[in-house]
This record gives structure tokens, sequence and C-alpha cells, in this order.
């Protein structure tokens, strides 16, 4: 007689609720990870906790220095805090800050796109690591270096150059020269643009290192040069990331202080020419009155400060906008 073996399936056991899953993916996550973890969020947390405290201490002093202002904040271009009655406004201020940190991007975004694609894609290693190394070592040289190499050598050395633009684009009314001394905000742009060149190339630079070798190889073997391979490869992989270095190039322009207290005729005026001497800056209005200053003064140069601080998260918050809009372009996608 066959005795044949039935084998039956194993039943179907029902899923542990969500409730356990979660309690069971934490029980087997490691010591380190969970660590790691409370150390990352904290860290976040902490960054955060940083800058509310810093918006609400310059809030504060700058609704006492405010309460006791007689003229418009924003309008004015008077700046006597210590009067009687106090009177101070940031339009000059705020004037000379955007337009010597135009002037810097205009001047350094080009140049240190250029030079990272000289390095990255045109220059033999021999060539290109030296040059690399130099870049880099211009981050680190002192803003008071920027400042002394500026008014020692580069405002003496500006009437050649200040000429040439008065005798060609003067007719504009914007590079109108009178014979001054070139402590302009022009030439605080372009030291300016010395001096976040460094940064704006070495991001690029990296950025530019990380696009994709199996598309630029095939593009060269459609028959494409270096510079179509560059455009339609390079280009639009590494946008964002000069985007990101473009903006840190800028917050860098925009809170610079001794090296533009050091070159900067500074005046409460708005010259219609850019290669007139006087202008100011948030940083450096800070910097040259804050010892000086009484209390009422201190706090206005706070409310100053407050500006600039909004200013600059505006700033940052427009670069992740443009960012967010082309992630098309950006290397996790390639």
């Amino acid at each position: 007689m066959d005795i044949s073996t039935q084998q039956t399936a194993p039943p179907s056991v029902p899923p542990p609720p969500p409730a356990e899953q979660k309690r069971a993916a934490r029980g087997a996550t490691r010591p380190g990870d969970r660590i790691f973890l409370g150390f990352s969020r904290g860290s976040g947390i902490l960054v955060l906790a940083i800058m509310a405290a810093i918006a609400a201490f310059l809030t504060y002093r700058t609704v006492l220095a405010l309460s006791e202002n007689e003229a418009n904040f924003f309008t004015s271009f008077e700046w006597n805090p210590s009067g009687n009655p106090p009177e101070f406004g940031i339009a000059v201020l705020v004037y000379g800050t955007v337009v010597s940190s135009i002037i810097a991007m205009i001047i350094a975004v080009p140049i240190s796109v250029g030079i990272a694609l000289f390095i990255t894609h045109y220059a033999p290693r021999k060539l290109g690591g030296p040059i690399a190394y130099v870049i880099d070592l211009l981050a680190a040289v002192p803003s008071i270096v920027y400042g002394l190499w500026g008014a020692l050598v580069l405002v003496p050395n500006m009437a050649g150059l200040y000429g040439w633009l008065n005798d060609y684009l003067g007719w504009t009314g914007i590079f109108e020269w009178n014979g001054g001394a070139a402590r302009s905000l022009f030439t605080v742009g372009i030291l300016l643009a010395l001096m976040i060149l460094p940064i704006i190339t070495s991001v690029s630079r990296e950025v530019f290192r990380q696009a994709p070798q199996m598309h630029q190889e095939a593009a060269l073997a459609l028959g494409a040069t270096r510079w179509e391979v560059i455009r339609m490869s390079v280009l639009p992989f590494g946008r964002s990331g000069v985007i990101s270095a473009s903006m840190l190039g800028l917050g860098r322009a925009l809170g610079e202080t001794m090296a533009v207290a050091m070159v900067l005729s500074p005046s409460f005026d708005i010259n219609a020419s850019l290669l007139d001497p006087g202008g100011g800056t948030f940083a450096q209005n800070i910097a040259s009155k804050f010892n000086e200053a009484t209390v009422t003064g201190r706090d206005a140069l706070i409310a100053s400060g407050l500006v600039l601080f909004v200013i600059t998260l505006l700033v940052n918050g427009g670069a992740r906008l443009i960012i967010a809009r082309r992630k098309e372009y950006s290397g996790a996608n390639a």
C-alpha cells in the first residue's frame, strides 16, 4: 500500500502593524547610527537656535534705535545718531553695499569660471595643479592684507583705468571722472572681486571635475569640439554649482569690512558716477564707527546690521530657489 506524502505550504503570517515595524527598525539600528543621528539632528537644531537668537537680539536693539530716530530709516542720507535729536538712515549704505557687490560679481564670476574650465579641461596636469594650488592659497590671505594692498598699491595705480573709462564711457555719467582720488565704489568692487575670486574658482573647479565623463566622451565621439563639449555637457551639469559658488562669494562681498574701510573714502552721499570718491557699505560703516559710538549710535549700527542680515538671507534664499528650479542640471540627476 503506497502512502503518499502531502506537502502543505506554511500558513501565511500577516505582517506586523506599522508601529511594531518602526520599533523593530529602531531596535535593529546600531548604537553608532543612533549617536550619529542624534548629533546630526542636534547640530541642525543648534544652528537654527543660534540664527533665531541673533535675529532676536538684532531686532530688539533695532526697535530701541528706531524709537529714538527722527529721520526716515530707509530713505534718509543722514547718519547722526548722537545728535539731538538723533537722525540716521541707511539709503547710502544700501546703495554702496549693493553696487560694490554687483561690480565684484560682474568681474569675478566670468573670470573664475574661465579659470576653473582652464584648469579642468585645457591645462596639462603639470600646469593645472600649481595654478589650482595658487588659487586656493589666495583664499587664505587675510582681509587686512587685501586692504593694505588695495590702499597702497591698487588706489594709486587706478588713474590710467579711470582716465580710459572717462574718455570712452564718461558720456554715460556712470564713468565720469573728475581727477579725484580713486577711493570709490568702483575700486572697492575691483578689490572685492579679487577677494571672492578664489572661492568661486575653487568650488566651480570641483563641480566641473564631477561632470559625467561618459557624456563628454560621447560628444567627442560625435565630432564635437572641446568647447562644444564644455557648452553642452560640462556647463549644464555645473550650473547649479556655479550659482552656489557665486552666492558664497557674494556673501563675502556683502559682509567684507576691513578691506573696504581701508580703501573707500566714506561719505553719506550717493554719486551718479561710480568713479567719484565717497559712499559707504554696511560692514564698513559698522567697523569704522562702532568704537566711538554712543549707546544710541551702537543701536543704530546694530539696526543697520539687521538690514544686512536680512539682505544676506534673501540672497541665499534666492540662490536656493534658482538651484531648485534647475534640478535637471544637478549632479545627482546626471
